[in-house]
C-alpha cells in the first residue's frame, strides 16, 4: 500500500457570509502546523472541506446552506466556534446530513491532530478507491455507491473483524467479499474460502466445515479438510448465511470465538484463525425475531454490517454499468454508444435482479450487435420487447411523485419546489450534452441564452 499523504489538499470555508474571520484564522494555523495546505475554495483536488460555523448552526435556516456545501464536498468536517455549547440532537443531526466529524473548537489543544489523522486516513480510503481494484470491478459513481464503497474499503483495511453483508440477489455481495479479503492488510493472509450455505447436504455438513478423518463414515475413504481448516489465516466467506441450520449456527459461533474445532471422527483439537464474511439477503433481525437464526450468532457475525443497495436505489450509476458490460461482452475497450432511446428504456427499467439482471440484459444486447453504430432499441431481444409495456407519462411514476410530496411534507412551497426541479433538468440535460450549453438548451426546448445565464450564475456562486 502506498505511504500516507502528509499533505492532503482541504477547503477551508465558513458557514454563510460570517463577518468575523478570527476563528477561520486560528483553524487556518491548526492546519498550518499540521502540515496541511489549505485553500478559500473548492475544485476538483479539494475533496476534504473543513467548514467553520457558530451559534447560527443552531437556526433553521442552515441546513440549506450545509446541503450546498455537501454537493461542494465529498468529505466535510464541521468545526463548531460558538461559545454555547453544541446539543447531542444537533449533532447527531449534522451527522444525518452527511457530515463526516463535528468537532468543537474549544478542544483546540487537540485539534491539529484529530484533523491531520482524520485527513490521512481519508487521504489512504480515496487513492484505494482511485485504483484498479475498485475501478474495475465495482462501477459506478453515485453518491450512494461511493459513500458505499468507501464503508467497505474502511472496514477492510482497517479492521479484521467479521462483516455481514446484506443485500437483494444480484447486488455484488460476492464481489465485495472478495474485495475485502484482496484489501485485508494481515501480513501472513491465506486464501478466501467460499462456502455457499444454500449447497450444503445436511448429512454431509459437517464435513463441509469440520472436515473428517478417514473412515469417520462411509465412503470417507480419505481424510478430509474442512473450510475452518482450509481458511486458516485467511477468509471465510459464507454466503447465504441466512440458510445455515440451527445446529451448525451454534457450532459456527463456538469456533469464531474459540477458534477450536475438530474433524468428524477425530478427537483430536485443532486450530483455527479466520476472518469471517458472511452474506445475506435476508433480514436476519426478522430471523431471529421468528426464532429462525440464533440471536448471539447474530451480533457476531454483524461486528461491522454493510448494505449493498439494489439498482433502483443507484440509478444514476445503471448507464456506467451497462457501458462496461458492453465492454466485458464486445471484449473490447472502444464500446459503441447507446442511443437516446436506449438511455431512455434502461434508465425505466427497475431491475428487481439487480446489477446481475442488467449484466444478463446488457449480454443479449451484445450478441445482436452487429458491428457498427450505436445500439439502438433494435438490438433489443424479442423477448424483452414484450415484457416492457411504455406508458406516455411514466417518467412521472420513476420516483418523481414520492420527491414532490417528500418536499411537499418539509414545508418546501410551490416556487422553491419549481424552481429545484428545473435546475435539476438544467443540470442533467448539459451533463448528458457533455457541457455542450447549445445541445443541452434544444433537449429541454429553451433558449441558449436562458441556460447560458443559469450556467453563469451557478459558475459565479460556486466561484
Amino acid at each position: 500500500m502506498s505511504p500516507i499523504d502528509p499533505k492532503p489538499q482541504v477547503w477551508l470555508q465558513q458557514l454563510g457570509q460570517q463577518t468575523d474571520n478570527h476563528y477561520l484564522k486560528l483553524v487556518a494555523e491548526e492546519l498550518m502546523k499540521a502540515h496541511i495546505t489549505f485553500s478559500e475554495k473548492s475544485n476538483e483536488e479539494n475533496v476534504y472541506g473543513i467548514l467553520l460555523a457558530d451559534e447560527s448552526l443552531l437556526e433553521s435556516s442552515s441546513t440549506k446552506l450545509l446541503c450546498e456545501y455537501l454537493d461542494q464536498c465529498e468529505n466535510l468536517i464541521l468545526v463548531y466556534t460558538g461559545e454555547k455549547p453544541l446539543p447531542f440532537f444537533k449533532v447527531w443531526e449534522l451527522l444525518k446530513t452527511g457530515i463526516e466529524e463535528v468537532l468543537s473548537f474549544q478542544d483546540s489543544s487537540t485539534l491539529s491532530h484529530t484533523l491531520k489523522t482524520k485527513l490521512q486516513r481519508w487521504s489512504v480510503i480515496k487513492r484505494i478507491m482511485q485504483s484498479d481494484t475498485i475501478t474495475d470491478y465495482l462501477i459506478g459513481s453515485s453518491k450512494r455507491w461511493i459513500k458505499t464503497l468507501r464503508q467497505i474499503v474502511e472496514i477492510a483495511c482497517f479492521s479484521s473483524v467479521p462483516v455481514l453483508i446484506q443485500g437483494e440477489s444480484g447486488t455484488g455481495k460476492e464481489l465485495v467479499a472478495r474485495l475485502i479479503h484482496e484489501l485485508d492488510k494481515r501480513p501472513d493472509k491465506q486464501d478466501l474460502i467460499l462456502l455457499d450455505c444454500t449447497t450444503i447436504v445436511p448429512e454431509l455438513s459437517g464435513s463441509e466445515f469440520f472436515g473428517h478423518e478417514k473412515g469417520a463414515f462411509t465412503n470417507a475413504v480419505a481424510s478430509r479438510d474442512g473450510a475452518f481448516a482450509l481458511a486458516d489465516r485467511g477468509t471465510l466467506f459464507l454466503d447465504e448465511i441466512g440458510e445455515l441450520p440451527m445446529r451448525l449456527q451454534a457450532e459456527l459461533l463456538r469456533v469464531s470465538q474459540e477458534g477450536l474445532y475438530k474433524k468428524v471422527g477425530s478427537n483430536h483439537w485443532r486450530k483455527t484463525k479466520f476472518r469471517l464474511v458472511s452474506a445475506t439477503h435476508r433480514d436476519l433481525q426478522g430471523e431471529v425475531e421468528a426464532g429462525r437464526f440464533r440471536q448471539d450468532l447474530y451480533y457476531r457475525i454483524r461486528t461491522c454490517a454493510i448494505r449493498l443497495p439494489s439498482l433502483k436505489e443507484r440509478k444514476f450509476d445503471i448507464l456506467e454499468l451497462a457501458a462496461h458490460f458492453l465492454k466485458q461482452s464486445l471484449n473490447k475497450n472502444d464500446v459503441p454508444a447507446f442511443s437516446p432511446m436506449m438511455i431512455r428504456y434502461l434508465l425505466s427499467q427497475d431491475f428487481p435482479g439487480n446489477v446481475r439482471e442488467l449484466k444478463q440484459l446488457i449480454a443479449r444486447i451484445a450478441y445482436r450487435y452487429y458491428g457498427s453504430g450505436v445500439i439502438t432499441l433494435g438490438h433489443l431481444p424479442i423477448a424483452d420487447r414484450e415484457q416492457y409495456d411504455f406508458q406516455e407519462d411514466e417518467w412521472k411514476e420513476n420516483g418523481f411523485h414520492e420527491a414532490i410530496s417528500q418536499a411537499i411534507s418539509d414545508g418546501i412551497g410551490l416556487k422553491e419546489i419549481k424552481k429545484s426541479v428545473g435546475e435539476i433538468a438544467i443540470d442533467f440535460a448539459i451533463k448528458e450534452s457533455a457541457g455542450n450549453l447549445q445541445q443541452a438548451a434544444k433537449k429541454l426546448q429553451v433558449s441558449d441564452r436562458m441556460i447560458q445565464a443559469y450556467w453563469s450564475e451557478k459558475n459565479k456562486r460556486s466561484g
